[in-house]
């Protein structure tokens, strides 16, 4: 399966974000065998709650696969269609396919992403293989839509979790951000490559419905994905400029509940050659349930006023409500 770049993007900051410069921070002598702090106790259920994804992300990656996508020869992108394609023509293990080709990609992976992303994907690529070759699942339905739904839905479950862990089930996408370095290409365009030759391949020796309930397969599994690493909640940053800055302030803070940056900007020219000089500028992130109301309050305070709005994929911290499984 071939994900997003912002899927490679998260993975990276995780890792920046878990490898802090070292500072010192001793008050005192001896303070190193001190008792652990509360952040101590914060890293270690920050990791407990990364390897219950991996493994939730495992189990449901190999019930798309055994229970559905594999039994009735459906493929996917990346090296997991790779896999199921050499699987459906020779007969190979699936499990042992899933391991050896995405061998070089760890490699690939240690040198972009560290030591740390690497093992972690490989002990989850290896949870798996040993998930597909042990345990049984039972064939839930004959119908190829619903196959192709569901198997992609719950393939794309499990590398959403996974990535949510901190690793890949998957390392095509690390080859596709090292090829984007040494091209002109895009992350996207060499996903896009990628997936066509592999459903091509698939469409030329099994069959062109096979390849198409394959390419299904893969969307519904990207969507998922999508949903797992996004979250249900899709925020909104929005910039106000206003000469009534300070109404819309609080307006936002008492009544949307919401925190707000204000900060000082300086207007250009108008249409008549006039100077505004400075104003305040506000932004905000609210979720995108709350941006017509946000813009009807804006429009009772101040009609005139200035409002840009951007996607935001990711939030932390501040008023906005904290994502689960973050």
């Amino acid at each position: 399966m071939l994900l997003q770049q912002l899927i490679l993007e998260r993975i990276k900051k995780r890792r920046e974000a878990a490898q802090p410069s070292y500072i010192p921070d001793l008050p005192y002598p001896g303070a190193e065998h001190s008792a652990p702090g509360p952040a101590a106790f914060s890293r270690v259920r920050r990791e407990l709650l990364h390897a219950a994804m991996l493994l939730a992300g495992v189990f449901s990656a190999a019930l798309g696969l055994k229970g559905f996508l594999l039994p009735n020869g459906f493929i996917d992108g990346g090296v997991t269609g790779i896999s199921l394609l050499t699987t459906e023509l020779t007969g190979i293990s699936l499990s042992l396919l899933i391991v050896l080709i995405n061998i070089p990609f760890i490699i690939l992976g240690y040198f972009q992403l560290g030591l740390g992303f690497a093992l972690r994907t490989l002990v989850t690529i290896l949870a798996l293989a040993v998930v597909l070759l042990l345990v049984s699942f039972p064939t839930l339905t004959q119908d190829k839509l619903l196959i192709a739904v569901f198997g992609g839905f719950f393939l794309g479950a499990g590398i959403g979790l996974a990535v949510r862990g901190g690793a890949v089930l998957d390392g095509t996408e690390i080859l596709a951000v090292y090829i984007s370095k040494k091209t002109m290409l895009s992350v996207g365009d060499v996903i896009l490559i990628i997936n066509i030759f592999i459903f091509s391949i698939a469409a030329w020796l099994l069959s062109v419905e096979t390849a198409l309930y394959s390419v299904l397969a893969y969307l519904s599994a990207a969507k998922t994905v999508d949903f797992i690493i996004e979250g249900i909640e899709e925020y909104t940053g929005v910039t106000i400029i206003s000469a009534r800055s300070e109404s819309i302030r609080q307006m936002v803070t008492e009544k949307l509940g919401r925190g707000a940056t204000m900060y000082v900007g300086k207007g250009g020219y108008g249409s008549h050659g006039q100077h505004p000089g400075q104003i305040d500028i506000i932004f905000t992130v609210v979720t995108r349930l709350e941006v017509t109301r946000l813009t009807d309050e804006i429009d009772r305070i101040d009609p005139q006023a200035f409002v840009v709005m951007s996607s935001v994929r990711d939030t932390k911290g501040g008023l906005v409500k904290k994502r689960p499984l973050h």
